[in-house]
């Protein structure tokens, strides 16, 4: 089974905390995995960091996975400052695209 594509992109932060929850429950009700692509990201703060990690609790919480790709380098960055790469488990690559 292939998981359902969530891309995200512009800010990750306070002002848009609520929206990007709306979307990312929405996708982890239609689907048993949820990839969040990550490479539009263009802000993140501990609002947007918060919300990943509270989407990740939640699909585990339903027995699903979700699973960050194609993180963006502010997304990188916030992730090691706050050492929270071990716990998403995704592989960490930076997306060409720009």
């Amino acid at each position: 089974m292939s998981a359902t594509q969530l891309a995200l992109e512009g800010e990750l932060s306070i002002f848009t905390a609520a929206l990007v929850k709306e979307r990312l429950l929405a996708a982890l009700n239609g689907a048993d995995a949820v990839e969040v692509d990550l490479s539009r990201i263009n802000e993140i703060d501990s609002a947007g960091v918060q919300l990943l990690v509270a989407a990740k609790t939640e699909a585990q919480a339903q027995g699903k996975n979700l699973g960050l790709v194609h993180h963006a380098p502010v997304v990188l960055e916030i992730l090691d400052l706050c050492d929270l790469s071990g716990y998403f488990g995704d592989p960490v690559l930076i997306s060409s695209r720009r």
